[in-house]
């Protein structure tokens, strides 16, 4: 092996340069290839497969309905389709310590750079709805831990999130979160804050990298990015951006057909959408390899 030639970093360690670097890294969030890629291509350094929209992708609402396998065949599929890092929704690690470590080394083995996993009681729920319960600290903390050790590379990044604020008080929400970093966690994700006073309280208190969860009509009052970045906020995540932007583009395209019984109309053609994904690739691929061509062909041009 030629050492003079340095192996491509991987996924979680170009995501750490990221969040090392000053300043609070953006990232919004996809369900499916077509979501990453456009976040990929709008210029933003990493991406965020979220539970919510996987799940309603599939027809469910946010109760904690999916597997394990379903979310990361889910996270398998972003991950493929964009170069720059995938954040993805790993709900509670889908049972006790055993399923947690199962649960990490499915993931990362899937190319994905980071997870997070939650304290709730299983099923769960979206974070920003009533009805939550969450289990013990002695759980929680077992569970981060067992993640932590179980991953395969250290530049596998962990995110401990808490949900405890909407049960418990935000006190101990922050207790889990210290004892989620000293479990080994590599950031935290207090689920949830009822207040802007409350979201700026965290990065304050919390002695480590703290993630915020920007969810428009949710419990935590915050949409301005930059107001987030001041707190001191590491990672912002946008969960339900593209999943919104899909349901009220598609619910205005098909009242424009019931309206005018007309296709709506589009500037960009069939080739120009497939070029988006990758099509120039693969044609240059055909001709390479002279992809479909008959034997009488091949042996026309003497290949074979």
């Amino acid at each position: 092996m030629n050492s003079s030639v340095s192996s491509p970093k991987s996924a979680g360690a170009r995501l750490r340069q990221q969040l090392a670097a000053p300043g609070m890294l953006i990232v919004p969030g996809a369900y499916d290839g077509i979501g990453a890629r456009l976040i990929e291509q709008a210029g933003f350094g990493a991406c965020y497969m979220t539970g919510a929209g996987t799940s309603a992708a599939r027809g469910f609402p946010d109760f904690g309905l999916l597997t394990m396998s379903e979310m990361v065949e889910n996270a398998a599929v972003m991950a493929r389709s964009i170069a720059i890092p995938l954040i993805a929704d790993a709900d509670t690690g889908y049972g006790n310590e055993l399923n947690v470590v199962r649960t990490v080394r499915e993931y990362e083995a899937r190319g994905v750079a980071a997870i997070h996993i939650e304290d709730q009681v299983s099923p769960k729920r979206c974070g920003h709805l009533d009805g939550k319960e969450v289990v013990s600290r002695e759980e929680f903390v077992s569970k981060i831990r067992a993640a932590v050790e179980s991953r395969r590379s250290p530049d596998f990044l962990l995110i401990a999130r808490t949900d405890a604020r909407a049960m418990l008080g935000l006190e101990e929400a922050i207790w889990r979160a210290e004892a989620a970093l000293d479990a080994g966690a590599d950031m935290v994700f207090v689920e949830a804050t009822q207040s802007v006073e409350e979201a700026a309280l965290v990065p304050r208190r919390v002695k480590g990298a703290c993630l915020l969860n920007v969810v428009p009509g949710g419990r935590t009052p915050i949409d301005d990015l930059r107001q987030a970045e001041e707190m001191g906020y590491k990672l912002a995540i946008l969960p339900g951006l593209m999943l919104k932007a899909a349901i009220q583009a598609g619910d205005a395209a098909l009242a424009e057909v019931q309206a005018t019984m007309k296709a709506p109309t589009t500037s960009t053609t069939v080739a120009q959408t497939f070029r988006r994904f990758g099509a120039d690739e693969w044609d240059a691929l055909r001709s390479r390899f002279n992809a479909g061509a008959t034997m009488e062909a091949l042996l026309s041009e003497k290949v074979v």
